[in-house]
């Protein structure tokens, strides 16, 4: 996990940066249902009046209002205001053309901060004012004693004067217990409605005061609409580079890592896996990567902030019950899918092997007629998957239901509550409908967060095979303090090597002893898994011996670098490997900057040039993958001509002559003597042709070494080989040759 999240490190500016553009976005998305509710309740419903308190009011309506108040706030109230009167006419006439008739008090700060502290202080009052302008004597008799003397056409408001504090007191307090009851919502609106009608006495063009409010509000809307746009694209942008950059680099680290495997780690892990792993698995961690910002950052700013803009809303129990409902259905999910991800990421692998070997054995599938089997196991590994996927997809496709229908249900449930809260006057339509819209914020975050419920299982099977190839430990590797080769001279020794297969029960090759001399060649042959192959392979550190040491120059290749032990050594292995690309860049593959004389050099010497030059691109001929527009043949000389061209020290041929016809063999190998007379040659063959010239033949025979010597000493006393010679040659022919 170490190496993972150092590779999370270098992207943590801009995760930041992710962050920080999520949460404004957030911010955004969450402001938006409050102005929505502003420009229906005060733009529509209030006509542009935000607040229940005067800015601009008759001296007489307000002294009347005031009759409702504490002693104690009046001068407080009356601080708010400046006194306009008719001198003051020709200033204000075109806003105030009662100005002309009447004293008006003319708010001194119109800042939402000084209206609201005027509401607190008024609203009450207003709606009192309100309640007892046209109430009568009549009215009032059954209830206060006082009035029962009056006649009943006498209006409340105009002996309010005449009474004494107590009896002012006692009024109040009887519509006080009324009015709460009305709610505060309700107390607003009273209070709207009288600041309105006072407006319209006045002469102000509420009409024109409304368009101006939903013009504001709306416009504040539309810039914060914007803002939020703009932080989702560029949001997207930078947890998109993130997440591809993460991917990037996690496939440079596994094909990085997958490079020093030696045989060992390649039986551990399949090729297969190895190709799920390093194209699927690590999709699934961009994906995951792109959704934690989209989501894991994104949704709880928005479904936590939604339900604290909530909190005061009497509608907050729906939404409550609408996330337990939510996370219940995400649980029982997460339960019944979570077993099955790691088993799809295994059948994939699966799939990929089966799909690997059908294609490259295609010929041999042909030859056979063996196409119907093949057919059927493919069918198997596609159907398990199949069947796997279809249970993951068939539980997830219970979810969006599910979640849709909880989100519907909420939002029938919200309206059918809030109407009729509204009805009663304890909440406003606009909150109502900003309830709504916070409600559906918070489903939709919990059906993201849901989403990435599902996700993160997979997602976390993949960064733990991902893992297991970063984290795997490499057999064979460079030792902290290696050697160096001062001027390499190319003398390979096997002392008494033993090798065995990781995990096997025996050894392979047993007590092998020889050594090979620059200008010498050293041919090994041997029947069939003799272990020919497997004692090459050592010699480059394909395997690392399990006992013994083999040495270069005297230096035992453990303790040389990798490196510098392999770009000593001209490898061809026993089945040429080509790679995409132009015949050029494959023979150059060991030294790109071979110039184009040593490249044309080595194809000569291989016998590769006739070939080359009769294509119509010659070295810039393109090749297939894995060289399928080449002969077995060409392929060869391809590969001898790639190991030739970096000039090295010691060459090995396993069985790399095994597709060459007679005549090129002989060619190839007497050219091939003109430029190796000071290099190790070693030779693996099946052919005694290729080896019966060799300075020494060892016969290999069940891993073991059974004779050593020239083709002649052989012929002498090693039975084996004597066997093997005949057996391709005529007495005649080996005497000839």
């Amino acid at each position: 996990m170490k190496k993972f999240l150092s590779i999370l490190k270098k992207y943590i500016p801009l995760m930041i940066v992710t962050i920080v553009l999520l949460v404004i976005q957030a911010n955004c998305d969450l402001a938006l249902p409050d102005y929505t509710s502003d420009i229906v309740d005060v733009g529509i419903s209030g006509k542009g009046i935000k607040y229940g308190a005067y800015e601009v009011v008759r001296e007489e309506e307000l002294n009347k209002v005031l009759l409702f108040t504490d002693a104690s706030t009046d001068k407080e109230i009356l601080g708010y205001y400046k006194l306009l009167t008719p001198d003051d006419y020709s200033e204000y006439k075109d806003e105030y053309p009662l100005l002309k008739e009447k004293n008006l008090y003319v708010i001194k700060d119109d800042s939402d901060e000084n209206l609201e502290k005027l509401e607190s202080l008024l609203n009450e009052s207003i709606v009192l004012y309100n309640a007892t302008s046209n109430m009568t004597v009549k009215d009032m008799k059954e209830e206060n004693p006082f009035f029962q003397q009056m006649p009943e056409d006498t209006k409340i408001i105009d002996i309010i004067p005449l009474m004494s504090d107590e009896q002012i007191a006692k009024m109040k307090d009887q519509y006080k217990v009324q009015i709460n009851n009305l709610g505060d919502s309700m107390i607003s609106q009273s209070a709207i409605a009288s600041v309105e009608k006072e407006y319209e006495i006045i002469g102000v063009d509420i009409k024109q005061n409304q368009i101006r409010y939903i013009l504001h509000v709306g416009l504040q809307m539309l810039a914060i609409a914007l803002l939020s746009m703009v932080m989702t694209v560029l949001s997207v942008y930078t947890s998109s580079k993130v997440a591809t950059g993460i991917a990037k680099d996690l496939r440079k680290s596994t094909v990085k890592k997958v490079m020093d495997f030696s045989n060992k780690e390649f039986e551990d892990i399949s090729t297969a896996s190895l190709i799920t792993r390093s194209t699927n698995d690590i999709q699934q961690i961009q994906m995951l990567i792109v959704m934690l910002f989209r989501i894991v950052v994104y949704a709880p700013i928005l479904g936590f902030g939604a339900l604290n803009k909530m909190q005061g809303n009497s509608l907050f129990w729906v939404v409550a019950l609408a996330v337990i409902c939510n996370i219940s259905v995400v649980l029982m999910l997460f339960i019944v899918t979570l077993p099955k991800f790691n088993k799809i990421q295994k059948l994939i692998d699966r799939l990929n092997l089966v799909s690997r070997e059908i294609l490259t054995g295609l010929p041999v599938i042909r030859a056979f007629s063996n196409e119907k089997y093949e057919e059927k196991r493919f069918d198997v590994a596609n159907v398990d998957l199949t069947k796997v996927n279809k249970f993951v997809n068939r539980a997830m496709a219970v979810m969006m239901p599910a979640m849709m229908f909880i989100m519907n249900g909420v939002s029938v449930l919200i309206i059918w509550v809030g109407s009729y809260k509204v009805d009663t006057g304890v909440l406003q339509v606009g909150d109502l409908i900003a309830g709504i819209t916070y409600a559906v914020q918070i489903i939709m975050s919990f059906l993201m967060l849901s989403i990435i419920s599902i996700m993160l299982p997979r997602a976390t099977i993949s960064i733990k095979r991902i893992n297991e190839i970063l984290n795997k430990d490499i057999s064979i590797k460079d030792k902290k303090a290696v050697e160096h080769l001062e001027s390499a001279k190319g003398i390979i020794e096997f002392k008494d090597v033993y090798f065995r297969y990781p995990d096997a029960s025996e050894d392979v090759l047993r007590n092998i002893s020889f050594a090979m001399q620059p200008g010498t060649t050293t041919a090994i042959i041997g029947s069939t898994g003799s272990g020919k192959s497997t004692l090459v392979n050592l010699i480059p550190r394909f395997f690392d011996v399990t006992s013994g040491k083999i040495t270069f120059d005297g230096v035992d290749i453990r303790d040389l670098s990798l490196h510098e032990l392999r770009k000593n050594i001209g490898f061809v292995p026993q089945k040429g490997i080509l790679f995409t690309g132009t015949i050029a860049d494959n023979i150059k593959l060991g030294d790109k900057t071979l110039s184009k004389e040593q490249m044309v050099k080595a194809a000569k010497v291989a016998q590769a040039d006739d070939f080359i030059n009769a294509k119509e691109d010659k070295y810039d001929s393109e090749i297939a993958q894995g060289g399928t527009n080449v002969s077995g043949g060409q392929k060869q000389r391809l590969s001898i001509a790639r190991a030739i061209a970096i000039d090295p020290k010691v060459f090995v041929f396993d069985d790399s002559f095994s597709a060459l016809d007679y005549k090129t063999d002989v060619t190839l190998r007497k050219q091939l003597a003109k430029i190796t007379k000071n290099k190790s040659i070693l030779i693996v063959a099946q052919r005694i042709s290729t080896v019966l010239h060799a300075d020494q033949i060892i016969v290999l025979d069940n891993g073991a070494i059974v004779g050593k010597g020239t083709h002649d000493e052989l012929m002498k006393n090693c039975d084996i080989y004597k066997e093997i010679a005949l057996s391709q040659l005529s007495k005649e022919e080996l005497e000839n040759e």
